[in-house]
């Protein structure tokens, strides 16, 4: 989960939907702050797998498109070793003035179905003490820490409680906040529309 504390968002540019709704809006805002552990649990494999990539102006995933729910996509690949199919629910968003900055965000069910992972991938040079933070619509959802990096990025992730997956159903806007210098936020606004039906779609 996102945990919060109040810290102030100083600059923050417009964003576009990378094969989805077009979001552009100066977003100035307040979000909350804190770090939360990482799952033990991060599948790495799995978003590996599914050729994420970040900061690239095209921010195409490869895999195979299983299903396109308006701004969202279920990709699917198996990667080698694995007995089945991964699949993600995801969406990339890049910076209209900045093409090489961009984020995806990723919806992974683990093998038991017993939890559902939020993973952001954030572009190298992010401020990893800050973490990354949530707006959903005008309510503070929070911070959750930088859990690791990688080539392709950095990476946060949480478990999604049934109220953040309710937020994500029932709203309109996720904006995720990063970091690359303790005065300046840049926010990614990200379009929540067809995130509950490819949701219940993701195997």
């Amino acid at each position: 989960m996102f945990l919060a504390d109040a810290v102030a968002i100083r600059s923050v540019r417009p964003l576009v939907s990378q094969g989805g709704g077009h979001l552009r809006a100066l977003i100035m805002a307040r979000i909350c702050s804190g770090i939360v552990s990482a799952s033990t649990a991060i599948l790495v494999a799995a978003v590996a797998a599914l050729g994420i990539s970040v900061g690239a102006p095209q921010a195409a995933a490869q895999g195979v498109v299983r299903s396109v729910h308006d701004d969202w996509q279920i990709r699917c690949e198996t990667p080698p070793g694995a007995q089945g199919e991964q699949c993600a629910l995801f969406q990339s968003v890049v910076a209209e003035d900045r093409a090489n900055v961009g984020i995806t965000v990723l919806v992974i069910k683990t093998a038991d179905q017993k939890s559902r992972l939020l993973r952001i991938q954030a572009p190298l040079g992010v401020l990893l003490p800050a973490g990354l933070g949530l707006k959903i619509d005008q309510t503070d959802v929070g911070r959750a820490g930088f859990v690791r990096c990688l080539p392709r990025g950095c990476y946060a992730e949480v478990v999604m409680d049934d109220n953040l997956l309710k937020q994500l159903r029932t709203g309109q806007t996720a904006t995720f906040f990063i970091f690359q210098t303790p005065e300046e936020g840049i926010g990614f606004p990200v379009s929540l529309k067809g995130f509950g039906d490819g949701f219940d779609k993701l195997p």
